[in-house]
């Protein structure tokens, strides 16, 4: 990059832009402040501005990660409104569709490596909104008879934790061979739900 292209504002998202690139490319371990300078064209010390230290990337890259989420999850929402039924196991699929596209960044959204996450508060208020939004697909599909009546933030908890299990077994490979050669992933993972929602 061209740091004679950045305008007032531009550097922090250009920094995050590239932060991901090398964490997709190369993985979390090389990436620092330095690398990321470098694969901008700009100074050492630049980041620092806008970032502290190699923690507040990691957030600002992980906020990123988790507003896009949100944008797949919304639309997924608004697709399956009239749809209760399949609303569930669409919003799971969109989730394990969002961790096979973009391995390396799930990893790093749900790897607790942020130290003090308390301490970026737009990364907090992310993740909340991500949760938030799986309580209402709950709430949208208890209303409808769909999932059983029930405390709505800890039935989300258990289809979260259904879906993300079964996300964590697919990306580790470690799903039995047999399963997949008899299912779809969609399938197998509809399947997987079925013990939590029915």
């Amino acid at each position: 990059m061209d740091r004679q292209t950045y305008h007032h504002g531009d550097l922090k998202q250009a920094l995050i832009e590239v932060g991901l690139k090398l964490l997709r490319e190369e993985g979390i371990v090389t990436l620092t402040l330095r690398s990321v300078a470098r694969a901008s064209g700009v100074s050492h010390s630049a980041p620092y501005a806008h970032f502290p230290d190699k923690q507040a990337l990691l957030a600002a890259i992980s906020t990123r990660g988790f507003f896009t989420l949100q944008e797949r999850l919304v639309d997924t929402a608004k697709q399956f409104s009239s749809h209760p039924a399949d609303l569930v196991a669409e919003t799971a699929w969109t989730y394990t569709r969002f961790a096979i596209e973009e391995p390396a960044l799930f990893k790093l959204m749900f790897s607790g490596i942020l130290e003090d996450e308390h301490s970026y508060p737009e990364f907090m208020a992310a993740v909340r909104q991500t949760f938030h939004h799986l309580v209402e697909v709950v709430e949208t599909c208890q209303a409808a008879g769909v999932l059983p009546a029930g405390e709505p933030e800890e039935l989300a908890v258990a289809v979260w934790s259904q879906a993300h299990g079964f996300v964590s077994l697919s990306l580790e490979r470690q799903l039995p061979g047999q399963l997949l050669e008899q299912y779809q992933l969609k399938q197998l993972l509809t399947r997987t739900l079925q013990f939590t929602t029915r």
